[in-house]
């Protein structure tokens, strides 16, 4: 499955996706338009990520991790 694949799922469908086939990466606060901090979690899913807010109710895909590089 692809990003724009998974766009159009429903609601649920991605939450299943994330259940079944995500990879909890770790939490994550979004900046929101407003400057709001949301708490969330970050999942890799096939090839790209997908932000997930703690109440469940924001789901972002996006192509690029948003987590920051690790150090080696």
């Amino acid at each position: 499955m692809d990003i724009d694949q998974f766009k159009q799922l429903s609601f649920e469908q991605k939450l299943d996706e994330l259940k079944y086939n995500g990879n909890l990466l770790g939490s994550y606060e979004r900046n929101t338009e407003q400057g709001i901090k949301v708490p969330g979690d970050i999942y890799e899913l096939y090839d790209f990520w997908v932000y997930l807010s703690d109440d469940e109710k924001t789901i972002i895909p996006t192509r690029r991790n948003p987590l920051p590089a690790e150090e080696e």
